[in-house]
């Protein structure tokens, strides 16, 4: 199990490095009015953009790795985790400084990484009801209406709500991968929860990119990471029979989660990719 943790890791470095590229190249793409797909076609025109895809499709093999054998719960907080890599990565890099509190989102984002390795109990692929699978695919359809009527709107309110979906998004990809149990091309073409996965993730690209794009990306990361970890780790506990070890572990597993997904929302600003002096200078010209 020490590799698949390793694995979740590995998908957090990555997910953490693209977020700082992908957030460069989209806001270098011309917007379009509201969910247009060739908003994601001007952005893979921009070389910061698709290098950050690369690392996203390098994230998701790591993250499919350590989804064969960890809780969606774990796998999740793991995952939000990639804003503690963004904020220590953006000091040298970027120019960035992180306060005294800052540091302490990071050190609450590892400790609560810690206690969710010592505490996870072993999963794997789950046997679900066909109705299951299906709903699965019916969430991709919902997620797609709700995602095109809220990018049409002009609301302040836009971003944040786009940057949910796109948590809700992940959250559906994770799902989507712990219930593959066949992974042979004959069984994949019947299997829905195959088209939830792939039709989900090129959703979630598309409503991640137009959320990027709206200006407020702290808020649209700290609401991906509540969209990505509280309600699929529910999801995962009900229906998949995720657990952590026997005996006193579940609540170190409840408090590891709390504090990476906290520690994660704080350090949200970081997603934006850019230093506090560039943001002042760039709000300084805007008067």
């Amino acid at each position: 199990m020490l590799f698949s943790v390793l694995a979740a890791l590995a998908a957090a470095l990555c997910y953490g490095v693209a977020t700082v590229l992908q957030a460069l190249g989209a806001r270098r793409t011309a917007s379009a009015s509201g969910l247009d797909p060739r908003v994601l076609v001007r952005a893979l025109g921009q070389w910061p953009f698709v290098l950050g895809t690369g690392l996203d499709l390098a994230g998701y093999v790591c993250q499919f790795v350590a989804l064969r054998e960890l809780p969606i719960f774990a796998v999740e907080a793991a995952q939000s985790a990639n804003l503690a890599v963004t904020a220590v990565l953006a000091v040298p890099v970027l120019g960035a400084r992180l306060h005294g509190r800052e540091w302490g989102a990071v050190a609450a984002v590892c400790a609560g990484l810690a206690l969710l390795g010592v505490s996870a109990g072993h999963e794997g692929p789950v046997h679900t009801h066909a109705a299951f699978r299906w709903s699965l695919l019916g969430c991709v359809a919902l997620l797609g209406l709700a995602g095109r009527r809220c990018a049409g709107t002009r609301e302040p309110w836009r971003s944040r709500l786009l940057g949910l979906l796109s948590g809700l998004g992940f959250g559906l990809i994770a799902l989507a991968t712990r219930v593959l149990t066949d992974l042979s091309p004959s069984a994949l073409i019947r299997d829905p929860a195959a088209y939830a996965l792939l039709l989900g993730a090129a959703l979630t690209f598309l409503l991640y990119t137009v959320a990027l794009q709206g200006g407020v990306v702290t808020s649209v990361a700290a609401a991906l990471v509540v969209g990505e970890t509280v309600l699929p780790a529910a999801v995962g506990l009900v229906f998949l029979g995720d657990h952590s070890r026997p005996g006193p572990y579940g609540p170190l597993a409840l408090i590891g989660f709390v504090l990476a997904v906290a520690g994660a929302i704080a350090l949200s600003r970081f997603a934006e990719g850019e230093t506090e002096s560039e943001t002042e200078g760039a709000r300084e010209h805007a008067r």
